[in-house]
C-alpha cells in the first residue's frame, strides 16, 4: 500500500514506512494515550485537518498521514529530522524551539526516523505551503 500511495503524496515509501514503524510498529488498531489512532497515530485534529473520517481504516489513516507528511515536508523544505520532529511532537513546537524539540522522546524518534529513512533531505512541493516562519532561524547543522 505505502508503494502504491506515497508516490501520490510526494512522499518517498522508505519515509512513509519510517514512520509508520516508529508510530504504531503497524497495528491498524494502535491507539496511543494521547488518543492517536491507526497506522500513522493521527490524533483526531490532524484526522479532521486531513479528512480522514475513518482513523482506523489503514488506507484513509495512511492517506492522512502521507498529506501531513507532505504539507510538513514543504513547511520545513525537505528536512527530514524537523519533519520527524514536527510529526511526534507538532510543528508549534518545532517552531518554538528553533529545531528539534528538547524532548527525549521526540529526539528518540527523530534519530529512529533518520537511521530507517538513511536521509535528512527530502525532495518537496513548494506550493503545498508556505515554509515555516522560523525555518531561518533554525541552525541546520545542529538537527541531531
Amino acid at each position: 500500500m505505502l508503494s502504491r500511495l506515497a508516490p501520490e503524496y510526494g512522499v518517498h515509501p522508505r519515509l512513509a514506512f519510517a514512520v509508520i514503524r516508529a508510530e504504531s510498529n503497524f497495528d491498524p488498531g494502535a491507539v496511543s494515550p494521547k488518543n492517536a489512532q491507526g497506522l500513522m497515530q493521527l490524533i483526531p485534529e490532524t484526522s479532521a485537518r486531513f479528512n480522514v473520517a475513518k482513523p482506523f481504516d489503514p488506507e484513509q489513516n495512511v492517506r492522512g498521514g502521507l498529506a501531513y507528511l507532505r504539507w510538513l515536508l514543504a513547511y520545513f523544505k525537505g528536512k527530514v529530522p524537523l519533519v520527524a520532529a514536527a510529526y511526534n511532537a507538532g510543528e508549534g513546537n518545532v517552531n518554538k524551539f528553533r529545531g528539534i524539540p528538547p524532548f527525549a522522546e521526540t529526539q528518540g524518534y527523530v534519530r529512529r526516523i533518520v537511521e530507517i529513512f538513511k536521509r535528512e533531505d527530502h525532495p518537496y512541493d513548494e506550493r503545498v505551503t508556505a515554509p515555516s516562519p522560523e525555518l531561518p532561524r533554525i541552525r541546520l547543522g545542529s538537527l541531531m
